[in-house]
């Protein structure tokens, strides 16, 4: 079977190296390489570094609809898998291959539909994921289903764990999507549009913490932003990341840490502060970095944390070499 491959990020670089070797892709087509760091040098994607290093043809389109239809015309393609590719494919487009173009796409279709279901799967406290592979139509991941795999999500796991573990599934799932397809029983099943929940592209701005959320909404915050663009919050006048959170609920803990915040002899005893969110309650190596949250008799410890400037390390590490004074308000 002649099949082309289309995609961007390490999602896909990972998914093309389990394809290519049950079935040996013909070309691979990504987006072109963007200028990054302070020299604006160009990067090619992750997908084209991984297609070069299997030696396979690599093509570069902004727009494939438009720019590339005619190459891919002539390749002839019996398949086209897509793999977070970013575009929208024309109706032209989709027409060319003899089997169609087939998606893995990182969720329980119908729900999160769009670019950003592994982040919002950990934001919204689900038990589980997985991978669906449908078939690619015009609306936005609308397409029948040919089969899903499940995959549970860690307590502490991270979007980035998260992405990793289903990368390797996404691969073996679209294996076994082709040998349906190829031995004539592959089934498609139509998605229920009512069912269907959307989410949204991720930007750098959507990283910031608000304390006013619950303990644990914060907890599914950080993990859902790590590691890009990451959780974070401000130190004065200084960018403060958050890596990693620990939920401080335990009574006699909760207590003990209380004390300390009302008795530190530079806080000036306002109380009303403890209504606050995102107020430093402690600030030591023994209890490490704590703020509070919403009220919901918790507080949150913030483990992994890197200032700007510095490097990441845990909050112990950093105070260490840094006082910050109990009633700090962070934000």
């Amino acid at each position: 079977m002649k099949i082309v491959f289309m995609g961007t990020p390490d999602f896909s670089a990972v998914v093309l190296d389990r394809l290519n070797q049950a079935y040996p892709v013909c070309a691979v087509v990504t987006a072109p390489d963007k200028p990054t760091g302070r020299g604006y040098k160009l990067q090619p994607s992750p997908l084209k570094q991984k297609a070069e290093a299997l030696k396979i043809p690599v093509l570069q389109y902004s727009k494939v609809s438009k720019e590339g239809i005619d190459e891919i015309r002539e390749l002839a393609p019996d398949l086209v898998v897509t793999a977070a590719f970013g575009q929208i494919l024309s109706e032209a487009f989709l027409s060319i291959p003899k089997y169609g173009v087939l998606n893995v796409h990182a969720s329980l279709l119908p729900k999160y539909r769009g670019s950003s279901p592994i982040q919002h799967a950990i934001l919204d406290g689900e038990k589980e994921t997985g991978i669906t592979i449908m078939r690619t139509v015009k609306e936005v991941d609308a397409g029948d289903i040919l089969l899903q795999k499940r995959v549970e999500i860690g307590e502490r796991e991270t979007a980035g764990e998260l992405f990793d573990r289903l990368a390797v599934v996404g691969g073996q799932a679209i294996v076994e999507a082709i040998k349906l397809i190829e031995s004539g029983i592959a089934e498609f099943t139509e998605q229920d549009d009512s069912a269907a929940t959307h989410c949204s592209m991720i930007s750098k701005d959507d990283g910031i913490l608000h304390f006013s959320r619950t303990a644990e909404e914060l907890n599914r915050f950080v993990r859902g932003m790590t590691p890009w663009p990451s959780a974070y919050t401000y130190l004065g006048d200084k960018t403060l990341k958050v890596f990693e959170i620990e939920i401080i609920d335990d009574p006699d803990k909760f207590g003990e840490i209380g004390v300390s915040f009302m008795l530190d002899p530079k806080f000036d005893g306002d109380i009303s502060k403890l209504d606050r969110c995102g107020v430093v309650v402690a600030a030591d190596v023994k209890h490490g970095l704590v703020v509070t949250a919403k009220n919901d008799n918790a507080f949150i410890r913030l483990k992994q944390i890197q200032l700007e400037g510095a490097k990441k390390m845990s909050d112990v590490e950093f105070l260490r070499g840094r006082k910050i004074e109990i009633g700090t308000v962070l934000g």
